[in-house]
This record gives structure tokens, C-alpha cells and sequence, in this order.
């Protein structure tokens, strides 16, 4: 479980393809407090550390991550978001994040507001699923890259969020052009509402 609250952003040193598995070494800042069999998001998505070893860390996509999510794309220098699991003995400052991505989306398009942006992001809109909760509402949340984020302007297919420079210069937005690849994990408790709607029809 995390809060969306990414705590810095790690950088991809190597990536090796395994038959369907993709297994990434990366280096951070607490590699050195990390343990095997640990869970870390990266770009939100949840991975368990596998290897430890020279100031660097491994972790191992499976083929349905990597088929839901930008983790397939990375390449070494890459920039990517990380966070350790929630501590249950602390403030929620985020929202719940499983950490199970759902689909990617596409940055569309950057708009300055004079300090901070907005970004805006799209992605396939599927009628069966949005009745399963996988849609977004204005002040909701969502989480982008494993950011937790609150939801502006959302359409059938797509949303903006409104980025403040401290969130822009620590995690991987910096790095965000038109057309980036991003992960989303829309919000758990859409989901479980809209699956309760099904049922009590």
C-alpha cells in the first residue's frame, strides 16, 4: 500500500529482458535501507526488490506490468519515480495507492500558469470499464507515475492536473513532453462504489 507521496526519483543503471520478464537495476538515495522482498513503486507501480548489490537495487516485471504499464519503455538514464510502502503509523498526506497500474495514458498537452502547469493527460476510454470504476471526476484522485494528484477538467478520455514546482523538480514531470507515456492507477474507492452499483442492481 503507498500514499502517492513519491519520495524522490530513482535512475534506471540496467535493463535485461528475461524471456517475458524485464528486470531493472536502479540506484537512489536509500538503496542502502532497502531489503530483499521489500515492495517499491516505480512510476507507481508496486515491484519487489530482488537483488541488492553496489549501491544499486533490482526489481522484475512480469509480462502483465509490462503490458499495463511504461515499465517496458524504460531505458538506462531514465528517471523514475519511487516510494516505499506506507507506514500505518502516520499521516495519509496522499490517497491510497495499491500500486496495481491500470492502464498508461499519453501527455497531450503543457500549459504554464505562471509558477506552477497543467497537464493535461488522455487515454482509451473503455465503456465496460468505466462502469468498473477505471474513469475520473473533477477533485478526485488519481495517481500519475505514482503521484498523487487531484483531478481537473475531466472528459470521457481524459484530465488535468495542476503541478506545483516542488512536485515538478522532484519527481519525473520535469522529464514530461508532449506525447511522454505515463501510468495511471485510478482512485480504489471509485472502484469499489462502482462495483457495489453493479451488484445492487
Amino acid at each position: 500500500m503507498f500514499s502517492g507521496i513519491v519520495e524522490e526519483y530513482a535512475e534506471v543503471v540496467k535493463v535485461v529482458k528475461d524471456q517475458e520478464n524485464l528486470h531493472l537495476t536502479l540506484k537512489c538515495s536509500f538503496v542502502d535501507e532497502l531489503k530483499i522482498d521489500q515492495s517499491v513503486a516505480h512510476n507507481g507501480v508496486c515491484l519487489t526488490v530482488v537483488s541488492i548489490q553496489d549501491g544499486t537495487y533490482t526489481v522484475t516485471a512480469m509480462k502483465e506490468t509490462i503490458e499495463r504499464s511504461n515499465i517496458g519503455l524504460l531505458k538506462p538514464g531514465d528517471k523514475v519515480n519511487v516510494e516505499r510502502s506506507m507506514m500505518m503509523n502516520g499521516r495519509l498526506d496522499g490517497h491510497i495507492v495499491q500500486g496495481h497500474v491500470d492502464q498508461t495514458a499519453r501527455c497531450v498537452a503543457i500549459d504554464d500558469a505562471e509558477g506552477s502547469w497543467y497537464f493535461t493527460f488522455k487515454y482509451d476510454f473503455n465503456p465496460e470499464m468505466a462502469k468498473r470504476g477505471y474513469f475520473t471526476v473533477d477533485k478526485g484522485s488519481v495517481t500519475v507515475n505514482g503521484v498523487s494528484l487531484t483531478v481537473c477538467n475531466p472528459t470521457e478520455d481524459s484530465f488535468q492536473v495542476a503541478i506545483i514546482p516542488y512536485t515538478y523538480e522532484h519527481t519525473n514531470f520535469h522529464t514530461f513532453k508532449v506525447g511522454s507515456v505515463v501510468n495511471l492507477e485510478f482512485d480504489i474507492i471509485g472502484k469499489y462504489l462502482s462495483r457495489m452499483m453493479q451488484l445492487v442492481k
